[in-house]
């Protein structure tokens, strides 16, 4: 039988009207939205379902209503009979999803992390002027030289050849023209609040552990694999909380998750939340995978293949 993983989504996959079909179609997704609502104490669903795009877009609404969509779709899968997964990932805010589905974590709890992470990621936002550089064409050590000579970070490491990078603002276009000279082929600003996953989010990291240290973490039901090691979580609880620390600052390894789970025999991949970021970033690391999204209520109820 073919290994299968399933991929939760990152902040930037949010869009106006995500989930209101599913909240539409099922009992247990309305129920999930009605819940969300009543931990955080706004109508997060209000601003998923309706927008304004402005306000939605924002790290500290974003990332609890990602993580609520994702779930909707989870629990509707669930409700057609358990996934049957090798194990679990998600890019940045989409690991936490990923340790809620492993059950590492309860649905309000989770809810009430990313609340506070987001805020706390915003307010880190603003306080620094930071932004990210997409590279094009780069290998890693070639983004690495240019991050070093440009004063930035290596944030994300997508797929081969799109390597992002981290740091203040004001060494962004430095950092544009030093990786044309080393030959990639596009380096493109990102619109973004920040610099996110380098040093510049470290004072979110810091509000985060704190956090963590009141919440009650289970060792997880199936793998779920670390954005900041390439590998499987521990099932120590309390390491949990730190490597989750630790992702707030630290590079997405996500071409290694997806090297890693090749190496354990896995050939297909769902993602489950809004957009198809991720399969297509697993399209350019394996592209013999079978690769399938699920986003609203059709994809449930009658599958998506690519």
């Amino acid at each position: 039988m073919t290994k299968s993983a399933m991929l939760f989504s990152g902040q930037g996959a949010q869009a106006v009207g995500m989930g209101r079909d599913l909240v539409e179609t099922f009992p247990a997704c309305r129920a999930l939205a009605e819940r969300a609502d009543e931990v955080l104490g706004f109508r997060l669903t209000e601003v998923a379902f309706n927008g304004p795009e402005e306000q939605l877009t924002r790290s500290d609404v974003a990332q609890p209503a990602i993580f609520l969509v994702s779930a909707m779709c989870f629990e509707a899968l669930k409700e057609q009979g358990e996934p049957k997964v090798y194990g679990l990932a998600g890019l940045s805010l989409g690991e936490w999803t990923a340790l809620y589905a492993a059950g590492v974590l309860s649905f309000d709890d989770t809810l009430r992390i990313l609340r506070a992470r987001g805020q706390f990621m915003q307010t880190a936002c603003e306080k620094t002027r930071g932004g990210m550089l997409s590279l094009l064409g780069l290998t890693l050590e070639q983004a690495q030289a240019v991050a070093e000579e440009s004063g930035l970070e290596v944030a994300n490491i997508n797929s081969p050849g799109q390597i992002v990078l981290s740091g203040p603002v004001d060494r962004i276009a430095d950092a544009e023209a030093v990786a044309k000279e080393r030959g990639a082929k596009r380096a493109i600003p990102l619109n973004v609040a920040g610099a996110f996953h380098s040093s510049l989010m470290a004072p979110a990291a810091e509000q985060l552990g704190p956090f963590l240290a009141e919440i009650s973490f289970a060792a997880p039901r199936v793998p779920v694999v670390s954005n900041v090691t390439a590998r499987p979580h521990e099932n120590n609880p309390d390491e949990i909380r730190r490597t989750m620390v630790r992702q707030v600052t630290g590079s997405v390894r996500w071409v290694e998750t997806i090297d890693y789970f090749k190496a354990q025999g896995v050939a297909s991949y769902t993602e489950c939340g809004p957009g198809k970021v991720l399969t297509g970033l697993v399209k350019r690391i394996d592209n013999t995978a079978a690769l399938h999204n699920i986003q609203n209520a059709l994809d449930i109820q009658n599958g998506s293949e690519k």
